[in-house]
């Protein structure tokens, strides 16, 4: 099943699909947000009528925008590449998330950093390329991963900077970032089991991460 149809189904069922709800927890009601890749605005529409959110967005897709504009979210087209600074200044939102976003951009590393430029926390979602999935056909097959989560031939795949769990926690450390939070889910958006949460960088699909600048 797409993202999009979960999307859909989630909204005709009045909630938001189970990681975003994650997402959604950890955001303090009456804060402001900024979205990276808003999609067509679900989450911000939700944090708004639930929980008080002032959000903005960032999304390139003209659709997307113009779902995000009947939803009557604030939304800016730009192309998460070229950076924030054009459009933020410094300390100007609480938080800034980037859901299933992060693998698709050019320089990661420096998107993160500015994440934390113009936010006080950063949040972020990403495909695990460690779970055992993806290693199993690495390992044995000698290809690269075509999962349910991953689904796209190298060759016409969106993600050009796959990582880990483990991956990401380097990053972190070498940016003096502190992760606050993390959680691991499935492929349908599950939150882990006794094993997963034991085991996230084996048994988890989608890492998900709240993380602010170390002190």
């Amino acid at each position: 099943m797409s993202m999009a149809i979960e999307h859909l189904q989630a909204m005709e069922q009045g909630k938001l699909r189970a990681d975003l709800n994650i997402i959604a927890q950890w955001i303090t009601p009456g804060s402001k947000v900024l979205d990276l890749g808003c999609g067509d605005g679900t989450l911000l529409a939700y944090l708004r009528d639930q929980r008080n959110v002032q959000g903005y967005g960032l999304e390139i897709n003209p659709y997307n925008i113009e779902a995000c504009v009947e939803k009557d979210i604030n939304v800016i087209q730009a192309d998460l590449n070229d950076g924030l600074a054009e459009f933020f200044a410094d300390n100007s939102f609480d938080y800034v998330i980037m859901s299933q976003t992060l693998q698709a951009t050019q320089q990661p590393d420096l998107l993160i950093e500015e994440m934390l430029r113009v936010g006080r926390e950063g949040i972020v979602t990403f495909p695990n390329m460690a779970h055992w999935r993806a290693r199993y056909q690495l390992a044995l097959r000698g290809i690269m991963p075509v999962t349910r989560n991953l689904p796209n031939q190298w060759y016409n795949t969106p993600n050009v900077h796959l990582c880990t769990l483990n991956d990401f926690e380097v990053l972190c450390q070498k940016h003096h970032i502190r992760i606050l939070q993390r959680t691991v889910v499935d492929h349908s958006h599950r939150q882990g089991s006794f094993l997963m949460n034991l085991f996230p960088n084996l048994l988890g699909e989608i890492a998900i991460y709240r993380f602010t600048r170390e002190l």
